[in-house]
């Protein structure tokens, strides 16, 4: 197989950011587009048309899509509460899919997951595109350099102020709305965990054993509506369950704690705040910072001189991957400066190829029952969950991979 026809179900502000990544590949044709909002389908294929010259086949009922027999791959794009379910029925189907990110609603729809994958080995990768954003996979080959030691203890967050898009859900849409109003979780965990666990070993060698989660009150997004920043009127005197801080902890086998943070209806930037700390350096993405005991000179650094040690990321480009040393403006513009088109390379690879998926059913299971448990902790004060092994024991010996490929040229497929 030297062509990808690929089909895209959810065709919403992230389908369609996907839908444009996907099209920069030669290699890939669009062949099905399918979302319950007959408008999306429309605008999604005029953009096939603009491209390719061609039009795609358009569906609005995804069981009908899936019987598309062109189908070579899917992207699953839709709302949060369709990922596991629209996965397992392409799995079912022997399509191999990428799944957008989010979490799990239930323990059991991972088991669901992870159970139709081992029966019916259909390939399928979790898209968390922040594995291959550039301070992440610097972070990935220095730590396999050795050069942060043994890793002790992670940080990672998603600060993001949604107050917008999460109060003008009914007017775009927008499934984050009925999300928080009904539920209070860590709802959106692998864009910090994803990174972090790829550098744990996560699912070979090492794994997630306990996780427990808190919540603040809620009170951002009544704020923002009460202050009239809101477009629609009906959410006024709406009660919103979601937290404003969700703060988790988790623990793995071999030692290493992590911590997590949801912040996404209060004021502030966007931050992931990606921190390692390990026995012989330590990093942090806010600052743009990577520091190596080799380097210092002294162990405790006075604010005054602290400066010398900012942008200090930027020393180690030779330890970038190919494609981040060698990325086009063009490739850049794809999606959240340049990973999307880096994570679509992979996805493509691996299919045409018939690699193993580097983000796998295993780590999908793993990431996406943080968001179940966590709300399982919240509601009971702060209790300690067990998180399962999805792997049932495989993952003390399974062959460690990578995200990404460190020396991958994907050029022949664009």
């Amino acid at each position: 197989m030297n062509k990808l026809r690929l089909g895209i179900v959810g065709l919403g502000q992230r389908g369609s950011s996907l839908l444009q990544t996907f099209l920069a590949f030669s290699c890939v044709d669009i062949v099905a587009l399918c979302d319950v909002y007959s408008d999306r389908v429309d605008s999604a294929n005029e953009m096939v048309l603009e491209k390719r010259g061609v039009s795609s086949k358009k569906y609005s009922d995804f069981n009908q899509f899936l019987k598309d027999t062109n189908l070579d791959a899917v992207i699953v794009a839709s709302s949060w509460e369709e990922h596991i379910n629209q996965t397992i029925q392409c799995i079912k189907e022997g399509i191999p899919v990428g799944m957008e990110v989010g979490g799990a609603y239930k323990v059991k729809d991972c088991f669901r997951l992870v159970k139709a994958y081992e029966k019916h080995k259909t390939p399928m990768m979790l898209l968390e595109n922040c594995c291959y954003d550039k301070f992440e996979t610097l972070l990935s080959n220095l730590n396999n350099e050795g050069k942060f030691g043994e890793i002790i203890h992670c940080h990672g967050a998603y600060s993001h102020d949604l107050r917008e898009e999460i109060t003008n859900g009914n007017i775009k849409r927008h499934y984050r709305l009925r999300n928080y109003i009904k539920r209070n979780c860590e709802n959106y965990p692998t864009h910090e965990l994803g990174p972090i666990a790829k550098l744990l070993n996560i699912n070979q060698g090492n794994r997630f054993v306990s996780v427990v989660s808190v919540s603040s009150k809620s009170r951002g997004l009544q704020t923002y509506i009460q202050d009239g920043k809101c477009e629609d009127s009906s959410l006024k005197g709406v009660k919103f369950k979601q937290g404003d801080i969700i703060s988790t902890i988790i623990a793995c086998e071999n030692g290493e704690t992590i911590t997590l943070t949801l912040d996404t209806t209060l004021p502030g930037y966007y931050s992931r705040q990606l921190q390692i700390k390990g026995t012989k350096g330590f990093a942090n993405q806010e600052s743009n910072m990577i520091l190596f005991d080799e380097e210092r000179e002294e162990i405790w650094t006075p604010v005054e001189t602290i400066k010398k040690y900012i942008d200090t990321a930027n020393n180690y480009n030779d330890y970038l991957p190919k494609y981040w040393r060698d990325i086009t403006p063009e490739q850049i513009n794809l999606g959240h400066g340049g990973m999307d088109f880096y994570m679509a390379a992979t996805f493509i690879d691996c299919l045409l190829n018939k690699k193993e998926m580097p983000i796998d059913v295993y780590d999908t299971a793993s990431w996406y029952v943080i968001t179940a448990l966590s709300e399982k902790s919240i509601k009971h004060h702060g209790k300690v969950y067990k998180i399962p092994d999805f792997t049932k024991g495989r993952y003390k010996t399974r062959k460690k991979t990578e995200a990404f490929e460190k020396e991958a040229n994907y050029e022949k497929y664009y």
